[in-house]
């Protein structure tokens, strides 16, 4: 099992554990298991895996704590939630803390393991492409998850480090919302497509030497945005 990639699920139904249990072995995954919320933290940091599946409703800790204190530790693991809450705003507060997807129960096992593979997918894909870079007077580096502006460090929340990689990786091309949704996100059913305008408006806010008239974050009518250094 060592070449296998590793993944840990955080959930207390001992059924929804029998089957993910099932579902990601018999696709080649290790898998360990997190009955609560005070062990989950042991358990990852014991297992290091390449991806989380947490439960959002767990006994000891909730989901949403646990989720900004993996990404704390590890910014670029993965995590899917799950949840039986189908409220807009829990999606919404934990796609802010760094979630990458989130999956509302009951859930199709297959549908899940193809979401765990695409999130293992941009994974692999992120890791080859740039961890540092400039401009202007921005520096940042995403294996640190800093970003300085003119020697100050800047705050960042996950998903604004997301954004912007995404951005810089794919410089000068034209790039709509839906594919900054499913990209940056990972989210395919996202309650709206005004969450990307919001977050370029802090990009613009915290980076742009005038966000009311931005030169690297630009907006391409009828179509969505740019990044230009």
């Amino acid at each position: 099992m060592a070449n296998m990639e590793k993944i840990l699920v955080i959930e207390d139904d001992a059924a929804v554990q029998r089957a993910l249990r099932r579902t990601f072995e018999s696709a080649g995954f290790d898998v360990s298991i997190a009955s609560d919320g005070m062990m989950a933290m042991e358990t990852f940091r014991a297992t290091m895996p390449r991806l989380v599946i947490l439960d959002l409703r767990l006994p000891g800790k909730s989901g949403q704590d646990l989720c900004r204190e993996i990404k704390h530790e590890s910014s670029n693991v993965p995590i899917l939630v799950l949840s039986a809450a189908s409220d807009v705003l829990d999606k919404v507060l934990l796609l802010e803390l760094g979630a990458d997807d989130y999956v509302t129960k009951p859930f199709s096992p297959r549908e899940l393991l193809a979401r765990v593979r695409a999130a293992l997918r941009r994974l692999n894909q992120a890791s080859d492409k740039l961890e540092a870079f400039s401009f202007d007077d921005v520096e940042v580096n995403f294996s640190r998850m800093e970003l300085h502006r003119s020697g100050q460090l800047i705050p960042l929340t996950p998903q604004e480090f997301k954004m912007l990689r995404f951005f810089l990786n794919n410089q000068e091309r034209a790039i709509s919302r839906t594919e900054l949704l499913n990209e940056v996100w990972g989210y395919h059913n996202y309650p709206t497509t005004r969450t990307v305008d919001t977050h370029i408006l802090r990009l613009r806010q915290k980076l742009e030497q005038d966000p009311t008239d931005p030169v690297h974050f630009r907006t391409v009518h009828g179509t969505g945005y740019k990044f230009v250094r």
